[in-house]
């Protein structure tokens, strides 16, 4: 599957520093220094149906700072992200529309595709579909088997393939919760803990057998389709290997999926499946998460069809720390505007206060947990504040640009 096409992202000086993460495992603040210079980052990405709203773009956009901070810090960065372009969700989404869950599909990635492109967001470098990972998702699930992890439920019809959680030392490390909590988040979030023949109710499905209607693959577990946590595991390890840098997503995914896919990966490798997890907040909408569920959606595409500059929505995102949970408003939008106009009005004078303090300060901000709040708070006091240095606003415009993604000229 093809990504969109990266924008163009200026070469700042280098400047020595460390770029340090909040990891949800350990609930602190980890560096990303992989000795070999080169950064593996894993981002979950869509189910291809309502493309691409705000929650989804808070997240993209987040992950993209980080690319651009790490890249800033003279790493090379090896991005992979999938889209889960089969499963219940999307199947379900195409037969209550009377659409071919394929051309459902197509027509999603490609306006997730088109709004990534506008927020100037990079590209994964892999950039991966399920149904074109279903033969190493086999293959991964095979090695599973001869852990002992991997077993079919006594079901005569429906004699579907299960892991074993259990088995995966420090399953639970990452989302914290107890039993009882797991099991009502399982069941919230696409899980079946009351299916029978299960070992425990927190095994996931690895492999669903065909049922009448739904597409399926030959494969030697059976004809079926892939589970969704395994994936992920199998297109990350498949890309990036074992004990990758960072494994990203929403605050929603940290249990059951990213927990699954830790207990998968470290199951098949014995080791880490990945070093950090880093987990962008839920924004919501008229006091509710923004969720497909819901549909209180504020999409990226019917912004900009109201003529919306991308820049200001990505402005307006970048307002909140990237882990925080937050409401997008009427207001946020306009505040946004009114900072892009400002910052452009800016950068369009003669002269300018230096632009070198400036500059340290956003890498400052930005290299400590992505505080994107304060990057944009030096911008807003630069802007505010006259000078007579000729080079300055052509120098800020492109550390914007680099940095923070936003593109003033315009």
């Amino acid at each position: 599957m093809e990504a969109w096409s990266a924008p163009h992202v200026p070469t700042l000086s280098p400047a020595a520093g460390q770029v340090l993460v909040h990891d949800t495992a350990l609930a602190e603040l980890l560096p990303i220094a992989p000795e070999s210079g080169e950064a593996r980052m894993y981002v979950c990405g869509i189910t291809p149906y309502d493309a691409t709203h705000l929650g989804h773009a808070n997240t993209y956009v987040a992950f993209d700072l980080l690319h651009r901070v790490l890249l800033d810090a003279g790493l090379r960065v090896c991005y992979t992200q999938n889209v889960t372009d089969i499963d219940d969700p999307l199947l379900e989404r195409a037969e209550a529309t009377g659409v071919d869950w394929r051309d459902l599909a197509q027509g999603q990635v490609n306006l997730f595709a088109a709004d990534m492109t506008a927020l100037r967001v990079l590209p994964p470098r892999d950039y991966v579909g399920a149904v074109e990972a279903i033969p190493v998702v086999v293959d991964l699930i095979e090695s599973l088997k001869l852990t002992g992890a991997i077993y079919q439920v006594d079901d005569p019809q429906y004699p579907d393939w299960y892991f074993e959680v259990r088995r995966a030392p420090g399953f639970g490390r990452l989302s914290k919760l107890t039993d009882d909590e797991a099991v009502a988040v399982f069941a919230e979030r696409g899980g079946d803990p009351e299916r029978p023949g299960k070992r425990d109710p927190l095994d996931c499905l690895v492999w669903r057998l065909e049922r009448p209607g739904e597409p399926a693959w030959e494969s030697r577990l059976g004809r079926g389709r892939p589970g969704w946590h395994i994936e992920c595991t199998a297109i990350a390890l498949q890309h990036l290997g074992a004990d990758f840098d960072i494994q990203g997503g929403g605050s929603d995914l940290i249990f059951p999926h990213h927990e699954m896919c830790a207990a998968e990966g470290a199951m098949a490798t014995r080791q880490p499946f990945a070093k950090v997890y880093a987990h962008a907040g839920m924004v919501g909408l008229d006091g509710e998460k923004m969720s497909k569920s819901k549909g209180n959606l504020v999409l990226v595409s019917k912004l900009r069809g109201d003529g919306v500059d991308p820049m200001a929505i990505r402005l307006g995102l970048l307002a909140r720390h990237y882990r925080s949970d937050w409401e997008w408003t009427d207001q946020a939008l306009t505040g946004a505007i009114g900072r892009l106009d400002s910052w452009r009005a800016a950068v369009g004078r003669g002269a300018a206060a230096p632009a070198g303090p400036v500059i340290a300060a956003l890498r400052d901000a930005l290299r400590t947990d992505l505080d994107a709040p304060a990057a944009l708070a030096v911008v807003d006091g630069w802007a505010a504040t006259d000078g007579d240095d000729p080079a300055a606003p052509a120098a800020l415009a492109e550390a914007i640009d680099a940095l923070l993604g936003v593109a003033l000229a315009g």
